[in-house]
């Protein structure tokens, strides 16, 4: 019996065949693409852009910089990453989802944001660039639907140049316990009623609030990343740990 006959992997609560993750959490975004920007700003109420921001504001680049998002949807990150970069520069967005991919392309043509952007679709666990390809890496709200955690981290520290650094920005577990329970019953009840009303999906936003709730803890991510390779790692709580954005070099 093979390893992958033998394991599994969290699809949400469920758990599934190890092979089996990557093929569905695919069906969950074809489904949401179209909605997805939209669905972002209502789930939210437009904070995951200044979470964003922030994240940018930690990025360290430069002009002639190069940078890749990872998991980067409709391009949110890889927009703000081509205006640090500049002309000179060169900012590579990846998914492994194509439907997402084309919906982020066509949303940075619409942003006259072309000349200095490549497109590639990518799986994080074994990314197709060379070691010591990219001043920064980001990946945003994507960590949590990638089935093997440690070698997509392992990847991105590989492809970072020395001094590099990864920015993980992702849904993490509040801190205070009376806005945990406020955000268990936002998520469990209000995401799926949105997901059906705006999406016509309540059951993929069901799969993503489960999601953030199989995702590591601040500190447990912490260490995975400590154990990848990454050095000087430290994390930023945002909304009282709702998210959080992790840091770490390659040294």
């Amino acid at each position: 019996m093979t390893r992958d006959s033998r394991e599994t992997a969290d699809f949400g609560f469920e758990q599934v065949p190890l092979k089996e993750k990557a093929r569905r959490v695919r069906g969950v975004f074809d489904s949401v693409a179209d909605r997805y920007d939209l669905m972002n700003d209502l789930m939210s109420g437009g904070a995951h852009r200044l979470w964003k921001q922030f994240a940018l504001s930690l990025t360290g680049l430069k002009a002639g910089g190069r940078a890749l998002d990872i998991a980067g949807g409709t391009g949110d990150l890889a927009a703000g990453l081509a205006r640090q970069t500049g002309r000179t520069g060169l900012v590579v967005l990846a998914d492994i989802n194509a439907r997402m991919l084309e919906h982020g392309r066509d949303r940075l043509i619409d942003r006259a944001l072309t000349s200095t952007l490549a497109y590639v679709q990518a799986n994080a666990e074994c990314l197709p660039f060379a070691d010591s390809s990219f001043d920064c890496v980001t990946i945003a709200f994507g960590l949590r639907n990638v089935t093997d955690k440690p070698a997509a981290l392992a990847s991105m520290r590989r492809v970072l140049k020395p001094a590099g650094q990864l920015l993980v920005l992702e849904f993490s577990t509040p801190v205070i316990p009376v806005l945990s329970r406020i955000y268990d019953a936002y998520s469990f009840n209000v995401l799926p009623w949105l997901g059906r009303v705006v999406a016509g999906d309540a059951d993929s936003y069901r799969y993503l609030a489960e999601s953030i709730r199989r995702h590591p803890d601040q500190e447990t991510l912490l260490e995975m990343m400590r154990t990848a390779g990454l050095e000087a790692c430290r994390y930023h709580n945002l909304m009282g740990g709702v998210v959080a954005v992790h840091r770490g070099y390659r040294i």
